[in-house]
């Protein structure tokens, strides 16, 4: 299944797109997170608002972009956003204010929100259903890696030549990626047709949405994987956004500290990634739970070390990102892959935008908490009470799993309902 996906060469084309523009990502939002955290000494909330700034733009127009994926070329809008965000991006080599910063973040991530349900739409039309879950894993594993290799690139570029040079790089590549994704043809793939294109031309983005709502809500899974995903990532938010201010706490810590932990963070998502695409016939929600106490677990760890003031942060601080970093592979990974094997291709964009929609509203919400509660009970506290609750919420899924896995209902129905009429 591996080397079929390896000889598409569409595929091939937009994973090394991804590849080129995630590692520029990463270059860029270390160097912002690191001048932001140590350089400027920003507060807990101005950290928080950074994240914030990135997530605002997915959360409130997520279903709006998910539409107009399904409805308009896919390929050019990647490109589109590709090219903006490569302007925007040399707009933070010169930025000198936190406002200037927030403010292209904010584009940026507006683009990022019509991208990524376009990207994810596009590998429906590049490959086959039967190689989709290895295709996500893939696709993962790209994210990963760069998340390694980024934060080690950023890290050295940043000491020797400065954050404008890593900004520029990562304006490059945005734009190498555009010309990768324009030689992607349309299709290569024959996607399904239920008859019903001129009827969902007259649908607003209202009805549109329902829709995707719609079929989310008719496999009792997708909506407790979907309100695990979003209840995980508001809880992990409390403290995952505020990890620059928990490394200041130390004291032997080192500017490049934080990018360690994220290196090591990418290299556990991208060992995960490469398990789960050798071995497709997973549990989902097994494996969804389990990464939510791994993710409490390091994340304790973090705290109560820190609070010790241990030294050899160096060591013991990737090795817990390591392990946050499998853990959220165990999350992300099978739940994307179970929506993308039971949507079909004409309503990818749709499911993906209210689902992205409901996730990112969630990444709002944890980080303005977390900001609130680090200035309130300190940062060390707010890092207990994110690894307790994350365990709290995996032991109840990890005894409720049975319940909702009898409750699943067969894909062939989900996509009957889905290709119906928009309910009112």
């Amino acid at each position: 299944m591996e080397s079929t996906l390896l000889r598409n060469k569409p595929f091939m084309t937009l994973m090394t797109a991804q590849l080129i523009s995630s590692l520029g990502d990463w270059l860029s939002i270390v160097a912002i997170i690191t001048m932001v955290g140590m350089k400027w000494n920003a507060t807990p909330m101005e950290v928080s608002f950074v994240i914030l700034c990135l997530a605002l733009p997915m959360a409130l127009l997520g279903p709006f972009t998910g539409t107009v994926a399904d409805r308009v070329n896919r390929k050019w809008l990647m490109i589109v956003s590709d090219l903006v965000r490569a302007g925007l991006i040399l707009v933070l080599a010169i930025a000198s204010s936190i406002w200037v910063v927030y403010v292209c973040l904010f584009l940026i991530g507006l683009l990022s929100a019509v991208f990524i349900p376009a990207k994810n739409g596009k590998l429906k039309e590049l490959v086959k259903q039967e190689d989709m879950k290895s295709a996500m894993s893939i696709s993962s594993m790209i994210g990963s890696t760069t998340k390694v290799l980024g934060p080690l690139l950023s890290g050295m570029l940043v000491t020797v030549f400065g954050a404008q040079l890593v900004f520029m790089i990562d304006s490059a590549t945005f734009f190498l990626s555009a010309l990768l994704i324009i030689a992607i043809p349309k299709s290569v793939i024959i996607l399904e047709d239920d008859g019903n294109e001129d009827e969902e031309e007259s649908h607003t983005f209202k009805d549109d949405f329902k829709t995707g709502l719609h079929f989310i809500k008719q496999s009792r899974y997708l909506v407790v994987g979907m309100f695990v995903l979003g209840l995980s990532l508001m809880i992990l938010q409390l403290s995952d956004s505020q990890i620059i201010v928990l490394v200041r706490e130390l004291s032997n810590a080192s500017p490049n500290l934080f990018g360690l932990i994220v290196t090591g963070s990418g290299l556990g998502m991208f060992l995960a990634g490469l398990v789960l695409t050798k071995k497709t016939d997973y549990n989902a929600l097994l494996l969804m739970f389990l990464g939510v106490c791994g993710i409490g677990v390091s994340f304790g760890m973090m705290g109560l070390l820190t609070s010790l003031d241990l030294s050899f942060s160096s060591i013991w601080g990737p090795v817990l990102g390591f392990l946050a970093g499998i853990s959220a592979g165990l999350i992300f990974i099978p739940f994307q892959a179970s929506v993308q094997t039971e949507t079909p291709a004409r309503m990818t964009g749709r499911v993906f935008g209210v689902i992205n929609s409901v996730t990112t509203s969630a990444t709002i919400v944890g980080p303005l908490l977390g900001g609130w509660l680090a200035t309130w009970l300190g940062i060390l506290p707010t890092f207990m009470i994110t690894a307790s609750l994350l365990i709290v919420v995996s032991l109840i899924g990890l005894i409720s799993r049975e319940k909702i896995e009898r409750g699943k209902k067969h894909v062939s129905e989900s996509k009957q309902a889905a290709q119906g009429t928009t309910p009112g």
